[in-house]
């Protein structure tokens, strides 16, 4: 034998981590799910469940609600953690207001959750679109909660204007991550127009509108960077927090570097709670818009 040593093999490519027993979830089987799937298939409508590969799809069209995703299905951002599909979006569809309330009406919904895609090459960042697809869903539906998650529009003043011209009940955007991580995980955002962007909604309609935004924890971040990323919500007088488990959609995506088991998400809650926001929705499987509709009824 030569005395040369061998060279080490060829790494292979990471795997995704084997998810926690507390992520093996039963799918539930419900008549509604298929009619969820029919019915936007019919009115032709995009759903964030659908294209951010939300673990709760199931749950939540079993249900018949879906969070509604308008402005195209192509993002002009690229952000480390989102599975929507990043491409030179299509142009704004005018009559899709109108299928969005259609559907809201069909499903009978009392709460609904509009979002959409970036849109950086609008001038408004889609802004007009969102208004007159929350006054088409109010005219269908007299008395229905609307909830709007938002892009940052750049922090742009007439455009947040737009949005809150419509009078949704709730306007959530999200800061996503802490302060350290953000320049990684968001595309094109930094944490402080975001915080910037929920503290002009606050100060424009005060105790007229909620404010709301979610954090993905298991990026990295540490425990005090999460607490300080909690006050400085409270500082832009956030009134709502979702906290949930960031997953890795595909392996072009940031890893998971740590999950966060159920108990922390309970401290995580209490702490939240009496830093003063009136509503928080924490735990692994926790999104933006995950039961969304708890809060209007706490509240009503």
């Amino acid at each position: 034998m030569s005395g040369a040593t061998a060279e080490p093999p060829a790494a292979l490519p990471a795997k995704r981590p084997r998810l926690p027993e507390w992520f093996r979830l039963k799918l539930p089987v419900a008549d509604a799910f298929i009619a969820t799937r029919n019915l936007l298939d019919d009115l032709k409508l995009h759903t964030v469940c659908e294209s951010a590969k939300c673990p709760n799809q199931w749950e939540c069209w079993s249900k018949g609600t879906a969070t509604f995703m308008i402005a195209g299905d192509r993002c002009t951002r690229a952000c480390g953690f989102c599975a929507v599909s990043t491409a030179k979006p299509f142009a704004l569809e005018a009559d899709e207001p109108s299928r969005v309330a259609e559907a809201t009406r069909r499903m009978k919904l009392k709460h609904v959750v509009i979002t959409a895609v970036a849109r950086d090459d609008l001038a408004d960042g889609g802004a007009a679109h969102f208004r007159q697809t929350i006054e088409a869903v109010r005219a269908a539906n007299p008395g229905i909660a609307i909830e709007v998650l938002v892009p940052d529009f750049l922090d742009k003043d007439f455009a947040i204007d737009e949005v809150l011209a419509a009078e949704p009940h709730i306007f959530n955007h999200n800061l996503e991550t802490v302060r350290r991580l953000t320049p990684s995980v968001r595309s094109r955002a930094t944490y402080d127009r975001s915080l910037s962007v929920l503290a002009k909604v606050k100060a424009r309609r005060g105790p007229t509108i909620h404010t709301k935004s979610g954090l993905m924890l298991g990026l990295g971040e540490t425990e005090e960077e999460l607490l300080q990323a909690m006050r400085d919500l409270r500082a832009a007088q956030c009134d709502i927090l979702t906290l949930g488990q960031y997953l890795q959609p595909t392996h072009q995506h940031l890893p998971v570097i740590e999950f966060i088991p159920p108990a922390k998400f309970a401290e995580h809650k209490r702490t939240a709670e009496a830093m003063g926001f009136v509503h928080v929705a924490s735990g692994p499987l926790v999104r933006s818009s995950y039961h969304a509709d708890e809060f209007s009824q706490i509240a009503s």
